[in-house]
């Protein structure tokens, strides 16, 4: 079963406290109660929990509740997570989670060097530079062939069309202390639209990965880009003829938590660019220059 997977204690530092500690523990974590078995609680050989339940005398020195449990003073709302990690040696964290820093303080007591890890943001990883002015992805800038021609040599069948460019942001901002707001970065930009229009702008920046085999003459709304800059899809767009035609952009906040006033400050954003065909722009030209 899995339960006996996640057991890997010594059994030799097992055997030296049996007779004083029982297989299955029942904790009061800051008025959490939790259940677990006394391997998962010392998987981690370095950590405090470890350290304090591998005592001979663990069951006399460890502070007790008015029931018996063994009370371990910290957030008990975070403990399941540190749970989650003693288990299966990874924690999977709930979308927009808003509490990574305190998770990160809790790993940091209870001395789980490899949590923190797991926890520290992609920002320390990585020079403000390289954060907020580089495509990392798919190298430079300069370096990329033009996939459309210039105004000047619009094709005869070029088709018209929609494309819509989409990103979700979001932030952490605090009410006594607005200049201190959080910002995220841009995870990915979307891409929705005819597919044969999306690869005649995008061409090789186009990641199609989460909707592959799609026909050209189909639609999709699960391309996104290799790169993150706005700026640089709309070049691309503009270079083959397209214009924007209308913008929405949607704002939700949440409270971080029931203990706090600061709130967290989701935005989702859509450009909407228009082409007209190359028949049509014909018809325009000969109407202004007879």
């Amino acid at each position: 079963m899995a339960l006996s997977g996640n057991c890997r204690t010594n059994p030799k530092e097992q055997a030296s406290v049996q007779n004083s500690l029982p297989d299955v523990l029942e904790l009061n974590v800051g008025g959490q109660v939790y259940y677990t078995r006394y391997c998962t609680l010392v998987s981690s050989p370095s950590s405090l929990l470890a350290k304090l339940f591998s005592k001979k005398d663990a069951s006399n020195d460890l502070a007790r509740d008015p029931k018996g449990r063994y009370f371990i003073d910290r957030d008990g709302f975070l403990f399941r997570y540190v749970l989650d990690y003693l288990r299966d040696k990874q924690v999977v964290l709930p979308d927009h989670f808003p509490e990574k820093g305190r998770l990160r303080k809790e790993a940091e007591y209870f001395q789980l060097p490899d949590l923190v890890k797991l926890l520290s943001p992609e920002e320390v990883k990585q020079s403000p530079d390289d954060l907020f002015h580089s495509d990392y992805e798919d190298g430079s800038q300069g370096s990329e062939p033009r996939h459309c021609p210039p105004p000047s040599l619009v094709p005869a069948d070029r088709k018209s069309g929609f494309v819509t460019v989409g990103y979700r942001g979001s932030c952490t901002v605090a009410r006594e202390a607005q200049s201190d707001a959080k910002f995220r970065r841009v995870p990915r930009i979307l891409i929705c639209g005819r597919v044969a229009l999306a690869k005649e702008v995008f061409g090789e920046t186009l990641n199609e990965s989460r909707d592959p085999n799609r026909t050209p003459d189909r639609y999709t709304s699960r391309f996104y880009l290799k790169f993150r800059h706005l700026e640089r899809a709309f070049d691309m767009l503009s270079e083959c003829g397209f214009h924007m035609v209308a913008c929405n952009s949607s704002v939700t906040a949440s409270f971080v938590s029931q203990h706090t006033e600061d709130k967290f400050w989701s935005s989702y954003t859509e450009y909407v660019f228009y082409r007209k065909s190359s028949s049509v722009l014909e018809r325009e030209r000969r109407r202004v220059d007879p």
